[in-house]
């Protein structure tokens, strides 16, 4: 696997090495000895699917201390545009973001480690998204910014008017009103 560096530090891009034949294609999406030697060890113990159409956004979410989590995602079926924005305080890349076009021909996955709020949009018909977490769900612990703010300047490659969202998602905060429970100190991997 080919690990890519992004423009925010621990935020990265993985590239599989994807082999082809006649037969179809076959790669190793995840191998806990590689990641840990190129990534970071991580203990990843939930494994998460969604299912969404055209349109639908989902984020941006994170689990409020002492419950964070990094999570390893990927598209499997359709495309999405995945985002991860750095919500440590004290950061010098605080309220920026890394976007990525996952999909299931170009195979990537984001990683995305603690101090990070998450989101992707629905850029195909259907998606099917899976991510590995690496500490479980606490529905106690839920956070979020809101997906539809303009200030953090993200081109999710979707109109927001046509944009399908939850109740939940709806009712996040703007970044200019969120107070962050994570500082740069935060460690981005494990607890």
């Amino acid at each position: 696997m080919e690990v890519i560096k992004t423009d925010i530090e621990g935020v990265v891009i993985i590239k599989p090495r994807v082999f082809t034949d006649a037969r179809g294609y076959f790669f190793e999406s995840y191998s806990k000895r590689e990641f840990d030697e190129k990534v970071r060890p991580v203990d990843f113990v939930q494994d998460n699917e969604s299912c969404s159409t055209r349109g639908v956004m989902r984020g941006l979410h994170f689990q409020r201390p002492p419950f964070t989590q990094s999570k390893l995602v990927r598209c499997v079926k359709g495309a999405v545009l995945d985002v991860a924005v750095d919500i440590r305080k004290g950061s010098p890349t605080y309220g920026k973001h890394v976007a990525v076009e996952l999909t299931e021909d170009n195979h990537r996955q984001f990683f995305v480690p603690r101090g990070f709020a998450h989101g992707f949009a629905v850029l195909s018909d259907v998606a099917v998204f899976q991510y590995k977490c690496d500490a479980f769900y606490h529905p106690e612990a839920d956070g979020g910014i809101s997906i539809l703010d303009d200030s953090l300047g993200i081109d999710w490659h979707i109109d927001p008017s046509d944009a399908i969202l939850s109740d939940k998602d709806t009712r996040h905060q703007l970044f200019k009103d969120f107070y962050s429970p994570f500082d740069i100190n935060i460690d981005l991997y494990d607890k």
